[in-house]
C-alpha cells in the first residue's frame, strides 16, 4: 500500500471531530476554573491588605489546587473533559509540573521529582523572564530612556 492510499484510509475511517462541543466544553471549564479563582480572590482580598497581595494569594492557592487535583488524579479527568479549558489557566501549568514530578517520584525526591518537573517549568520560566525583559527593553526604548 502506497502512502497516499494509507492516508486516504486513515482520513476515510477517521471518526468526525465535535469541534462545537469541544469549543463549549473548554470555555465551560475554562470558566469554571476561573470562577473559582475569582472565588479565592474575593475571599482573600478580605483578608488580605491591597489588591497584589491579594492576587499573589489567590495564585497560590490555584496553583495548590491544580497540584492537590492532578495528585488526586481528578484534574486529568477535568482536562479530558475540558482540553485547552483546563490547560490555560495557571492551575493547566501546575497540572504539567506536579504530573512531571509524579512520573519520576520513583527516582528519588532530588534526582527523579525535582530535576524532572523543571524539565517542564524550565522553559516556561525562561520564556517568561525573556519575554519581561524584551517588553521592558522595548518600553525603555520608546520612552526615551536610553
Amino acid at each position: 500500500m502506497k502512502p497516499q492510499e494509507y492516508q486516504a484510509l486513515v482520513k476515510e475511517n477517521q471518526p468526525p471531530r465535535a469541534i462545537g462541543k469541544n469549543v463549549f466544553l473548554a470555555f465551560l471549564v475554562g470558566g469554571a476554573i476561573s470562577a473559582v479563582g475569582q472565588l479565592v480572590l474575593e475571599f482573600v482580598s478580605g483578608v488580605e491588605r491591597t489588591t497584589d497581595e491579594a492576587a499573589a494569594v489567590t495564585l497560590a492557592i490555584m496553583i495548590l489546587l491544580g497540584s492537590v487535583l492532578t495528585g488526586l488524579g481528578v484534574y486529568d479527568k477535568i482536562a479530558e473533559k475540558g482540553g485547552a479549558g483546563a490547560a490555560v489557566p495557571i492551575t493547566g501549568f501546575s497540572n504539567t509540573v506536579t504530573a512531571a514530578a509524579m512520573e519520576f517520584r520513583r527516582e528519588g525526591f532530588i534526582l527523579g521529582m525535582g530535576a524532572k518537573m523543571f524539565v517542564i517549568a524550565g522553559p516556561v520560566l525562561v520564556y517568561g523572564i525573556l519575554s519581561g525583559f524584551t517588553v521592558a527593553l522595548i518600553k525603555a526604548v520608546v520612552l526615551g530612556y536610553f
